[in-house]
């Protein structure tokens, strides 16, 4: 028996769990072909749902405290508020494919922050998409339903987003990061080191340069593969630039283009590294990679800013830290740090309390662990 998550549904049919991620390493390479290293958290959205029989979709979000109804035979995302736009979303790229799309009575509520970078809306999405998944027999694989979720949120709601996010709330593993190559899309869970946990620390900025930040990033990035092809034929991303070819090649790049696509070029090393190293159960050597990302993401790509570097600081010379950096887009949002178990809560308080001394600001820490991806249960 499933225990209802609102009196407004008494009696659920469908409980379903789906998880906001993390990225650990590999951070702006997922446009450049590259391999990240994400991890789904033990921080949820949690949905239920009774089907209806008829083709209207009615959803209750709890956090915010708002209903709405949408017919699937007229879905348009300008009609929605942002927060249905990624359920109805998931609907309108089911029906795109020929899926078969049930109508529903729907609650949710989630513990993962929105707006920190946790990936709130692919948990949303890869929610709904489980949902419907099995209630409507579509036999997708959780790769399948991360891209058929990416293609709402392109699609549907408009953001350009990679696949990472929906991929690591759909697949992942407990207690492993996901090796992920954006390029193949193979991927393959890398275990986390033992007694260790993730402390992601909210900076409280909002990430409010992010998007012209990441355009102009994003064509220094192929303006830089455009100039390099003269020497290095061939090529089709930064994913297929060696380092040592880099080197030899860099000074015929623009100062500005060449520092961005170091980046990337190292970032993709350090990931092709950190796999080896974590295999190993290599945690120190691993953070110690976390750390030199945080730098080069400060200072080749130009995407940190002053909170999310005290947030570093702090957290590496807190005992028990075994690496610290920002994860995400960057120009706010969070840092996420490896640290061993025994230390975590004390670690918590801790940067807490120094960020508040060096910033006067105050930064929601949050204490989690690597988490299977999304599942499902019937009543």
């Amino acid at each position: 028996m499933i225990k209802p998550l609102s009196p407004s549904l008494p009696a659920p049919q469908w409980d379903i769990h789906a998880p906001g991620r993390v990225n650990l390493l590999g951070e702006h390479v997922d446009y450049n072909d590259g391999i990240v290293l994400p991890a789904a958290i033990d921080r949820y959205v949690h949905l239920q749902a009774v089907e209806t029989g008829h083709t209207r979709v009615e959803l209750t979000a709890l956090d915010l405290g708002e209903k709405i109804t949408f017919d699937l035979e007229n879905l348009q995302p300008q009609a929605l508020p942002d927060w249905a736009r990624y359920p109805a979303g998931v609907a309108w790229a089911a029906l795109q494919r020929g899926l078969p799309v049930s109508g529903i009575r729907a609650v949710y509520t989630s513990s993962v922050p929105i707006g920190a970078g946790l990936s709130s809306s692919a948990a949303v999405e890869v929610a709904f998409g489980a949902l419907w998944n099995e209630l409507n027999r579509w036999g997708l694989s959780r790769l399948e339903l991360a891209q058929l979720c990416q293609q709402a949120e392109n699609r549907f709601v408009g953001v350009n987003c990679g696949l990472m996010d929906q991929f690591a709330s759909a697949c992942g593993i407990k207690g492993h990061a996901l090796m992920f190559d954006t390029r193949s899309l193979s991927y393959e869970p890398v275990p986390l080191p033992a007694s260790t946990a993730l402390v992601i620390a909210d900076s409280g900025m909002r990430r409010t340069l992010a998007n012209s930040a990441y355009n102009q990033r994003r064509a220094d990035c192929e303006e830089a593969v455009r100039l390099l092809r003269v020497y290095l034929p061939g090529i089709r991303s930064l994913r297929d630039v060696r380092l040592d070819d880099f080197n030899r090649f860099s000074a015929h790049l623009p100062e500005q283009v060449g520092r961005h696509a170091r980046h990337v070029v190292e970032e993709i090393a350090r990931v092709e590294k950190a796999v080896d190293l974590l295999k190993q159960g290599d945690g120190a050597a691993f953070g110690q990679l976390m750390v030199e990302g945080h730098a080069s993401l400060r200072d080749l790509y130009q995407v940190s800013i002053p909170e999310l570097d005290r947030l570093v600081e702090i957290a590496t010379c807190l005992p028990g830290c075994l690496g610290a950096r920002l994860t995400g887009a960057g120009f706010g949002g969070c840092t996420v740090n490896l640290v061993e178990e025994e230390s975590a809560q004390i670690f918590a308080q801790r940067l807490a309390q120094e960020y508040t001394l060096r910033t006067g600001k105050t930064g929601e820490i949050y204490l989690c662990h690597a988490s299977e991806g999304v599942h499902v249960q019937t009543g």
